[in-house]
């Protein structure tokens, strides 16, 4: 086994081309149509769930953070799938690149930041100066917020990739635990099987929990805005 802790995380690539975007459009492929009269029950699952995390977060929203809910499905939907194939056996996972992340999290932190100033701009502008400030903190407190406004997309964005990164290196780092206990104990080597099986299980969970929490904060984002 590769020792190197990071390898896993470097792109794949074959004759110098990076393979990163059919990587990324892989598990699009597992999204299956409802063109039939009658649904399946992977489909009909599918479709509960897509209802119930729609109805959870738009359910506070205006009508104009309404309009974002195909924009927010999709979101979740794409970070959730590409999570989810990280624990596939010598699998890539996009997610704890923290360039994609970024790339994820900028452009659609700055369309609700530009969104609240057209349409909201009293008070997007009252956010950066709370009321009843004495007028010699003012300077500090727009600076304070200015800054904490701009490291939100930066939040998103670690977070995602700090969770998903930590869950693999350990499953890395117990999978070698496991390796060398084998050669020298067969029966200790039980324990750490277990231990993996458990760590796999609470990794799916922490794949679909990310994917909601990125998603879930956009939303709340958006809802400041709109």
């Amino acid at each position: 086994m590769n020792q190197n802790l990071f390898a896993s995380f470097n792109i794949p690539a074959i004759l110098g081309i990076p393979l990163v975007i059919l990587i990324i459009m892989l598990p699009a492929t597992f999204i299956t149509p409802t063109n039939n009269l009658i649904n399946n029950r992977f489909s009909s699952l599918q479709q509960w769930l897509i209802q119930l995390m729609l109805k959870q977060m738009m359910i506070t929203h205006s009508t104009k953070g309404r309009t974002w809910s195909l924009m927010l499905m999709a979101l979740i939907t794409f970070i959730a799938l590409n999570n989810i194939l990280g624990l596939t056996p010598y699998a890539f996972t996009p997610t704890t690149q923290l360039s994609m992340n970024l790339g994820m999290a900028i452009p659609l932190w700055a369309a609700t930041v530009l969104m609240g100033l057209r349409f909201k701009t009293k008070l997007a502008l009252a956010h950066f100066l709370p009321q009843g400030t004495p007028v010699p903190l003012i300077p500090m407190l727009i600076i304070i917020e200015t800054i904490s406004l701009f490291i939100q997309p930066v939040a998103l964005a670690v977070r995602l990739t700090a969770n998903i990164t930590a869950g693999h290196l350990l499953m890395h780092l117990l999978g070698d635990t496991t390796l060398t206990l084998m050669s020298i104990y067969l029966s200790s080597s039980t324990i750490t099987i277990i231990i993996i099986i458990l760590l796999i299980t609470l990794e799916l969970g922490v794949a679909l929990i990310q994917a909601y929490v990125f998603t879930l904060l956009v939303s709340l984002y958006l809802h400041d805005n709109s």
